[in-house]
């Protein structure tokens, strides 16, 4: 099924205030994760609502929580994130950031203890807008590991996601590079299973360590594993990912000795550069313009698949799923719905909002 995103949104909304979110934290999470949708990613889409509200019940996941900062020592802050959405307390982190890099030149935030901060682009995205460049280097701890280090049998790691993003200008779009460093993300095997179709070769492996394409073996025992992007460059990524993401933020990284059992939870080291303070920022915008123009001007070898930048496989994703609909798989559905009635919303109000009629909370801005 194809659903307007506005109506998407208000899905989401009208389930996150049921399940205790206020208006302002329905609506930033609800943008968030249609608009992971609308930049093609359903892996950290509204398909995380069954999991987020799973997570609400055993309570790993805290609703109307902010970001708690336990330490700002000049450039560098300590968030704690109560296991609350992590979009909102990411974009908190990242809202000091940008004022410290605006005054500072740089800042430096180590987020912990917050439930899922989903799409890692989006806080690149908010960096850019301010005209300033970010790093992130995230950790995920979320139940059994999936996956496998470089030449691995099993899971020992999460997806471990990177984010560099560099603003744009007048004349080209900011450059986001956010990838998680296991060839697919979970959420990605996850939609693959609920439309009933295999993922790529070479991207999992089953419980005896075997290639497979079936993604049921991610959701089955003896549990499958992903494999790394890049083989040991990818594990290597990883790696830094939890040292940085988990050890350095004080978030706990996967190490057995910490409990798994914590829902979904997310560490995450962000760094925000002021571009004015290193270069001039004229310069630095030519720089980037030309670089850019040169880049997409190779070209290509296939005719029909012309060289893309960071970020611009979202732009065109946004574009079509805007102006067509979000597509959503009957089974992502149905435990959307199954969602929405463990906090008490019926199937016949979301399937009203879906359709755009019943009102709701106003729906969504995302996009």
């Amino acid at each position: 099924m194809l659903i307007a995103h506005a109506n998407l949104g208000a899905v989401t909304e009208a389930i996150l205030i049921a399940a205790g979110s206020d208006d302002n934290e329905a609506r930033i999470v609800s943008d968030h994760l249609v608009g992971a949708n609308l930049a093609g990613h359903d892996s950290h889409g509204v398909g995380m609502i069954p999991n987020y509200m799973k997570n609400l019940h055993e309570g790993t996941l805290r609703p109307n929580r902010h970001a708690e900062f336990l330490r700002r020592d000049g450039v560098i802050g300590i968030v704690d994130g109560g296991r609350g959405y992590g979009q909102v307390i990411a974009r908190e982190a990242m809202e000091w950031a940008i004022g410290k890099a605006r005054e500072a030149g740089v800042a430096v935030t180590a987020l912990r203890n917050t439930h899922h901060v989903a799409r890692v682009g989006t806080y690149g995205e908010q960096v850019c807008a301010a005209g300033l460049v970010s790093l992130h280097f995230v950790n995920v701890n979320s139940g059994p590991p999936r996956v496998a280090p470089f030449r691995g049998a099993t899971g020992r790691m999460g997806t471990n996601p990177v984010c560099i993003a560099v603003p744009g200008t007048d004349a080209t779009p900011a450059v986001v590079l956010d990838f998680a460093t296991s060839k697919i993300a979970i959420g990605k095997v996850r939609v693959a299973y609920n439309e009933g179709r295999q993922v790529k070769e070479g991207t999992l492996i089953d419980g005896a360590g075997r290639p497979t394409t079936d993604p049921s073996v991610l959701f089955s025992n003896p549990l499958g594993a992903v494999l790394p992007i890049g083989e040991h460059k990818g594990y290597g990524l990883a790696m830094m990912c939890e040292l940085l993401g988990g050890a350095l933020a004080g978030s706990n990284t996967v190490q057995p000795e910490n409990s798994r059992d914590v829902g979904i939870t997310n560490g995450m080291v962000s760094i925000v550069l002021n571009p004015g303070h290193f270069v001039d920022v004229g310069w630095f915008r030519h720089e980037v313009d030309q670089l850019v123009s040169y880049l997409k001007d190779t070209p290509a070898a296939d005719p029909d698949a012309p060289v893309l930048v960071p970020g611009e496989p979202e732009r065109q994703y946004r574009a079509q799923r805007g102006a067509a609909g979000i597509p959503v798989d009957d089974e992502t559905w149905r435990e959307i719905l199954e969602a929405g009635a463990s906090v008490g919303v019926a199937a016949d109000r979301l399937q009203a909002l879906a359709r755009g009629e019943g009102g709701g909370s106003g729906g969504s801005s995302a996009g």
